[in-house]
């Protein structure tokens, strides 16, 4: 790959070990931040400063930025002395923010206007991921652009998956962030009532590891064979057993008074589910309850088995 100018701003928690793996992999890089000192430690390695993102944009064929959320993406974008405003003809700015597809899709047109591309890129993996270079990319646009970007997103990620168009990337990360964080909710209730009922924390903790949900089967394997197939019978487990088992977790959280709302919610479906007359198929036939709501919305993944 032709050698390019890299422009990079934001060297936050997870900006700083992004950009430092970039230099390591041998890019010039130029860097901003609102905060100069954050930057010190790749300019020790390299890096040069500019005075602002749009100082940056006028040097650099690839800019990287890594900010808190919309509103800095757009300061540093489109606000006064931003990227935009020395952005040159056939150049490339990547978000790697977690920010709004709305945002992203709009600010694509600006740039385009100008003759530059744009990818929305939020990765996942905390800041040690950045820091060792184990990171997740969801990266959206146009796949052109993509093919160019990819051996420098190599150089601080070990995932990196093409999406789609303009807004994907960001689409992904955002349903990626709403499944964590709506899967530690429900072990919260799992683990505050599994506590309160006996059982020391480190075991309990153990027991879910080694279950179903902790070898992380859930996603590679049964929903594979199941929901993503549409397919529920022969049943792997039925939803009356579903019902059951829950229907017994949530009377051992009225012994100890211990409120699930999450785990409530998931017993309302399951019901649902059974008074459509779903009782002897698969438990994961009650996904399709939220298909409908989502208008009839259909989740399904070729068989590659």
């Amino acid at each position: 790959m032709e050698q390019k100018n890299i422009g990079f701003i934001g060297l936050g928690n997870m900006g700083k070990g992004m950009c430092l793996n970039i230099i390591r992999s041998g890019h010039k890089v130029i860097v901003h931040d609102i905060d100069k000192e954050a930057t010190l430690s790749a300019i020790e390695m390299g890096a040069t400063w500019a005075d602002s993102p749009k100082e940056l944009s006028e040097k650099c064929d690839i800019i990287f930025t890594s900010l808190p959320g919309p509103k800095e993406v757009e300061a540093v974008t489109i606000g006064e002395d931003g990227i935009l405003d020395g952005i040159t003809t056939g150049a490339i700015w990547i978000d790697l923010s977690t920010s709004s597809p709305k945002l992203i899709q709009s600010l694509h047109h600006m740039f385009a206007s100008k003759g530059a591309k744009v990818m929305d890129a939020p990765v996942s993996g905390g800041v040690t991921g950045a820091e060792v270079g184990e990171l997740a990319i969801m990266a959206g646009g146009e796949e052109e652009t993509f093919l160019i970007l990819e051996p420098i997103f190599r150089a601080f990620s070990d995932r990196v998956t093409y999406t789609g168009s303009i807004g994907t990337g960001t689409i992904c990360k955002l349903m990626n962030n709403a499944f964590q964080f709506g899967l530690e909710t429900l072990l919260s209730e799992s683990l505050t009532l599994g506590v309160k009922a006996g059982v020391e924390a480190e075991t309990l903790v153990e027991c879910m590891r080694n279950g179903t949900g902790g070898r992380g089967t859930i996603l590679n394997v049964t929903l594979p064979q199941t929901y993503f197939q549409g397919k529920f019978d022969p049943p792997r487990s039925k939803l009356i057993g579903a019902e059951k088992d829950i229907f017994l977790a949530l009377e051992l959280a009225r012994e100890h008074d211990v409120p699930m709302s999450a785990v409530s919610h998931t017993y309302d479906e399951i019901t649902s589910a059974i008074n459509r007359g779903w009782g002897h198929l698969d438990y994961r036939v009650r996904l399709l309850l939220q298909e409908e709501r989502a208008g009839n919305i259909e989740v399904r993944i070729p068989n590659q088995s």
